[in-house]
């Protein structure tokens, strides 16, 4: 059995002291967790605070990006090293925001991903399709797609580490949702991608998370669905009372 992930993307929000006052407020109501798992993705400059606070607790903490070396001379960034020292178990890779403000490729996506892996993190590697290509029935073709980019030379005995997320980019902070149907579509087609390069056994071991104006009103019925294994968690994510809700889902 997979065991689902929520997981709360911050994004560019939350000073230290907003982030840290959230994570108080979540842990007071969120209780043992025995059958699935929770994370918070913080900004960077609030993972130090936060960590110390979800140590021991039923909240994991994760990063929303990495650079794909352990040390350099690489301006601004983080490298999973610093990542692992700061506490943190996954990490976001391939965001559709960081792949259109920051063109990221798919090669660097897959580089991203490999180096989390190499260094003990979780990759939680974001595809997802635009609206114009939905429209033009390019949805399912486009998102397989960067499934197969993003896992070049990855090898099967890792694919377990590997956490993937669906996200259309027409939902991310739209509140359009792709109806459960179709994200449970979508999920099928992954798994299907993932038997493909990796055998049945393999494909149903990942977790796919569906993201895209996830909410307390939509998470029931999202989650219902065979392949939809948690979800990516933005906006609603900000309060302790929606990602509580979210996680707590029936």
């Amino acid at each position: 059995m997979r065991t689902p992930l929520i997981a709360g993307n911050w994004k560019m929000y939350k000073t230290i002291g907003e982030a840290t006052a959230l994570v108080r407020d979540l842990l007071a109501e969120l209780g043992p967790l025995t059958d699935r798992e929770a994370i918070v993705c913080p900004p960077f400059t609030a993972l130090a605070a936060v960590a110390p606070l979800v140590a021991g607790s039923a909240l994991g903490l994760g990063a929303q990006n990495l650079y794909p070396e352990a040390q350099g001379a690489f301006t601004g960034e983080v490298s999973p090293v610093m990542l692992t020292d700061v506490g943190c178990r996954y990490v976001i890779v391939g965001h559709s925001e960081r792949r259109h403000y920051f063109s990221e490729s798919d090669a660097l996506v897959n580089r991203k991903l490999r180096a989390a892996l190499a260094h003990g993190l979780h990759p939680i590697v974001c595809v997802g399709e635009s609206k114009p290509q939905r429209d033009a029935g390019q949805a399912e073709p486009i998102v397989t797609a960067q499934v197969r980019a993003a896992l070049v030379e990855v090898p099967p005995d890792r694919m377990p580490d590997v956490v993937i997320a669906y996200e259309p980019i027409w939902a991310i902070g739209t509140g359009d949702t792709a109806t459960p149907a179709d994200a449970q579509a979508m999920h099928a087609a992954i798994r299907a991608t993932l038997a493909e390069l990796y055998g049945s056994e393999i494909a149903t071991a990942v977790r796919i998370q569906y993201g895209g104006s996830v909410k307390p009103d939509n998470i029931d019925e999202l989650m219902a669905q065979p392949d939809i294994d948690g979800a990516l968690v933005g906006g609603a994510s900000l309060q302790a009372a929606s990602f509580l809700r979210i996680i707590q889902y029936r």
